[in-house]
């Protein structure tokens, strides 16, 4: 890892500082000022921050997130600002969002592995998307108050004791059961853009052990009891089945289905789809949104989160595997269902191949980077920090223990300027299966749009001999959409 200079002054922060003020004093309208008054005073805090108060990766997440807050904000400031405003406004707010793109990723230490981002205004742009998309996640996050915390400290020791107690670190095979299938799966139709596709519900039958600290409220959330998945399938002799897993705050089949378009893997490429929804999000949520308490609120949550994900996971398989004698089955999954992808590959040896797309693979340390200081200052003064939630997490990593598929059978791929899952986290998981990254220039956000990656997972199809060989690299870019 190569540290960035430092700087004292940064002189790109004038033009956040710049665009803040015109946003919030080019009219004395209050019509402008309501609209302007967000965007202006986001813009204006993080380049003040940039230039005083360096070092902090929440600086150009704010400033990314007050430029998108401007272009949205567009058309009312036009209304009451006249043309001539709202184009000064417009360029003001661009400029922000590629500041805060390209001081992100100058600031940010270069990866040992992996190549270095292009320097472009287009690639400041792909990483000023992750910076805004951060400012969302990390803004509308819920943090523990001081009293949570203290509890959270004493069951962060008391989890620890257990899990060495039961040999979980060394052995998490211990804290994995394998699940039956489902004996009885309720089926409905159902429609999203046009497609026709099953709705399946089944109960998960997962329950944490009843000894470790919060296992008892994590049983009581009624929605998550029940697993749901949308699957397509074709009539006719068998096909191979691709199983999708979606990321962060998705699981509705509106946003899965854009995530795994079915013109390009049920239509071209022929397959069978199954896209589970993980736990706590779509259907399952117990939040008002989607994957509210699995990477936020209380931080021991994601160790039942990941534990009971990798439980419904293999619970599916089960049920394809029982539908079909000797169904061929693929996963591929992005960010947060990469790591749970990554995560079957440890289990699960019968499956064709395991394509783990951004994935991180530490997420502590992803976690970590962005809680405030004070938080995390607090958090280690009652009981839990970096290296004590490492440990916790330990047994639901994929770094854990080594992938019982084959090394041919096993694929990742990563953004060289990705904000959420920075580089380090797939190198390390790349050293643990012992098989290269295969990179592409963007980030979090814009991997779809990248040629490399939908060839890198129609390749991983064609190697495990399935049925795809005449389409692989055919056809238009749009078939992602």
């Amino acid at each position: 890892m190569t540290l960035a200079k430092p700087k004292q002054w940064e002189p790109l922060a004038a033009i956040p500082i710049i665009a803040g003020l015109y946003w919030l004093l080019a009219a004395g309208d209050g019509g402008w000022l309501f609209w302007g008054l967000a965007p202006g005073a986001l813009m204006l805090m993080s380049g003040m921050a940039l230039l005083l108060l360096p070092g902090d990766v929440r600086i150009t997440q704010y400033m990314a997130g007050g430029a998108v807050l401007g272009v949205a904000f567009l058309l009312p400031v036009l209304v009451w600002g006249g043309a001539g405003d709202a184009l000064f406004a417009a360029l003001a707010a661009l400029a922000a969002f590629l500041t805060s793109g390209h001081v992100a990723l100058t600031r940010e230490p270069s990866s040992e592995g992996a190549p270095p981002p292009e320097s472009s205004l287009w690639m400041d742009a792909k990483t000023a998307l992750d910076e805004a998309l951060l400012a969302y996640l990390i803004g509308t996050s819920r943090l523990p108050g001081a009293d949570e915390m203290v509890r959270i400290g004493t069951d962060a020791r008391r989890l620890e004791e257990l899990t060495r107690q039961r040999g979980w670190l060394e052995h998490p095979e211990g804290l994995h059961r394998a699940p039956p299938a489902p004996e009885r799966v309720y089926v409905q139709q159902a429609r999203v853009y046009g497609w026709a596709y099953e709705r399946v519900n089944y109960p998960s039958a997962f329950a944490p052990d009843p000894e470790l600290p919060g296992a008892e409220l994590w049983v009581q959330h009624q929605n998550n009891r029940q697993v749901v998945g949308w699957v397509l399938r074709h009539p006719g002799p068998p096909r191979p089945w691709l199983v999708c897993i979606h990321g962060y705050r998705m699981g509705e089949a509106w946003l899965d289905f854009a995530l795994f378009p079915p013109r390009w893997l049920h239509e071209r490429l022929g397959l069978n789809v199954f896209m589970p929804v993980l736990p706590l999000h779509g259907p399952r949520r117990v939040g008002l949104r989607s994957g509210d308490q699995y990477l936020d609120g209380n931080p021991l949550d994601l160790v039942y989160a990941l534990t009971q994900s990798l439980w419904d996971l293999r619970r599916g398989l089960a049920w394809l595997r029982s539908q079909e004698e000797r169904a061929r089955i693929g996963v591929l999954g992005y960010s947060l269902g990469g790591y749970n992808a990554a995560l079957l590959a440890q289990y699960d040896e019968k499956l064709d191949f395991v394509v783990a797309g951004i994935p991180p693979s530490d997420l502590a340390a992803a976690l970590w980077r962005h809680i405030p200081p004070a938080h995390r200052e607090y958090f280690g003064a009652h009981g839990l920090d970096l290296e004590r939630y490492r440990r916790l997490l330990a047994p639901v990593s994929p770094l854990a223990r080594a992938p019982v598929l084959e090394r041919d059978h096993l694929y990742l791929f990563a953004g060289t300027a990705d904000r959420l899952v920075l580089p380090d986290q797939t190198l390390a998981l790349s050293q643990h299966w012992q098989v290269p990254v295969q990179w592409y220039q963007g980030a979090h956000l814009t991997f779809r749009n990248e040629t490399v990656v939908r060839g890198h997972i129609e390749a991983a199809m064609q190697r495990a001999g399935w049925p795809v060989s005449a389409h692989v690299g055919a056809g238009p870019q749009e078939d992602w959409g």
